[in-house]
């Protein structure tokens, strides 16, 4: 069945508004003095509301004590005195290292997924190699980092890039190994040399892939560096949930999650816009994202 826009986000909006209602009466109240959601260990709805509006409306302070004029790649230096931590420069710099890991890892993942799938044999010299740094799980590249690029953005940039990388680079491998043998056949038959045969075969076939890709990585690469921060940094989404959480602050640790849920959903937005611009060709009854 198919939906018009109006009516998907209309049963989005229903999905959401059961699941905090659910989430709302399982904590405030009781059957037989038993909670579903016990408020110490998941706060409430309002609670997680209230705590976000209030990051915000104090975050809107002024910077204290800084000369002007204001240089504004110092707010990336957490230890600055002139800049007050407000929610705004924690955000900042999460979304900052988010996005350096996606389009680092997405511009590698396109670029040797392209080559690779052209070069077989190389394909084939280095495919357990991939396969092998692919399985590392990433939680104990962490630490590593940290040791090699300290504790500042760059450690959780490379944390972000080593999930997004991998995500990109099979899908794109794969997009350019599924080229119809047919339409490489005539597109030579044609006379197109190797730069019009990128242009107009592979790329188009690597493209429904890479952003299917992109839209998992953009999560990925927000998680990476939140990930990061919270197992060293000084600032950040991921430092501000690590404390809350220090202090058994369950409402601020939602509210850190909530936070970072709306603004990679914001970031997928714009990937879904970019897409669509791209993909224009693209049949609407393939899948096109509404």
């Amino acid at each position: 069945m198919k939906l018009s826009r109006a009516g998907l986000l209309g049963l989005q909006v229903l999905v959401a508004v059961l699941i905090i209602g659910i989430w709302q009466l399982g904590s405030t109240v009781s059957v037989g003095g038993w909670y579903l959601f016990p408020k110490f260990f998941f706060s409430t709805p309002g609670e997680v509301a209230l705590r976000v509006w209030s990051l915000f409306a104090d975050g809107t302070a002024k910077i204290v004590a800084c000369p002007e004029p204001i240089d504004i790649s110092r707010i990336l230096v957490v230890s600055d005195p002139c800049f007050g931590k407000t929610i705004w420069q924690h955000l900042l710099i999460t979304l900052t290292e988010g996005l350096l890991a996606f389009v680092i890892g997405a511009v590698s993942g396109v670029a040797l997924g392209f080559w690779l799938a052209r070069n077989p044999l190389l394909s084939a010299i280095f495919d357990p190699y991939i396969k092998m740094l692919n399985a590392l799980p990433r939680v104990v590249l962490a630490p590593i980092f940290m040791l090699w690029l300290g504790l500042g953005i760059w450690s959780k940039v490379a944390l972000g890039v080593t999930l997004v990388f991998f995500i990109v680079f099979f899908n794109v491998y794969q997009g350019v190994k599924e080229v119809s043998p047919v339409i490489l056949a005539n597109a030579r038959m044609l006379g197109m040399n190797p730069r019009q045969l990128f242009v107009h075969v592979y790329w188009p076939s690597a493209l429904s892939w890479m952003f299917s890709s992109l839209h998992t990585s953009v999560g990925f690469a927000i998680i990476g560096a939140v990930v990061g921060e919270y197992l060293g940094s000084a600032a950040g989404l991921g430092y501000l949930i690590q404390q809350a959480e220090g202090t058994f602050d369950t409402t601020g640790v939602f509210a850190g999650m909530v936070i970072l849920a709306v603004f990679v959903l914001i970031i997928d937005w714009l990937v879904t816009i970019i897409e669509n611009r791209l993909l224009v060709w693209r049949p609407t009854g393939t899948g096109t994202r509404a």
